[in-house]
């Protein structure tokens, strides 16, 4: 009896452990970052096995070297899922940019311009005096070059966007 409550309660928690991190990869994969989903599903999936093999495995457990493999292509599989994901699904994003509205933020912008990008250029006003608003809607490949242009300057935000209708288009970088 001791021995089934115990086993219970070893696939209760393990649940608990395992969906609670396939949750926060999910949200990883979500957010771009292959790497920490890919490693935080070999752990999630090696929880699940080591558990599932020693309650179910009939007295016949996984080797180390079989559970390490078997994580390893789950974890792989994350990376490349999402890899293959950003190659196929050419989405688009709105990247935004508050900057001082100086000189040099409007030469950044008109380089931006430059390099085929478009920008809407909304006046604002911040804490320290007036600011420059610039929303760019580029493809998800370019939000590096976009980032690079104002990592120094601004304060930079991104954000998917779902749907979008009429307007222009950027060419891709």
């Amino acid at each position: 009896m001791a021995g089934n409550v115990l086993g219970l309660l070893m696939i209760f928690f393990a649940r608990i452990v395992d969906v609670s991190c396939g949750i926060v990869r999910i949200l990883f994969l979500v957010k771009g970052q292959r790497f920490y989903a890919a490693c935080l599903g070999f752990f999630e999936v090696m929880i699940y096995m080591l558990v599932l093999g020693h309650l179910l495995g009939g007295g016949k457990a996984l080797s180390f070297v079989q559970i390490v493999f078997y994580c390893g292509g789950f974890a792989t599989g994350n990376y490349l899922g999402a890899w293959i994901e950003e190659r196929l699904l050419n989405t688009f994003v709105l990247v935004e940019i508050i900057l001082d509205d100086n000189e040099s933020a409007r030469a950044s912008i008109d380089r931006m311009r430059g390099m085929g990008l478009g920008a809407t250029v909304i006046n604002g006003e911040g804490r320290n005096g007036p600011k420059l608003v610039v929303e760019i809607f580029c493809h998800r490949h370019d939000v590096k070059t976009v980032q690079k242009l104002y990592e120094h300057e601004g304060f930079v935000t991104i954000s998917d966007v779902k749907r979008c209708t009429g307007g222009w288009f950027p060419r891709r970088l």
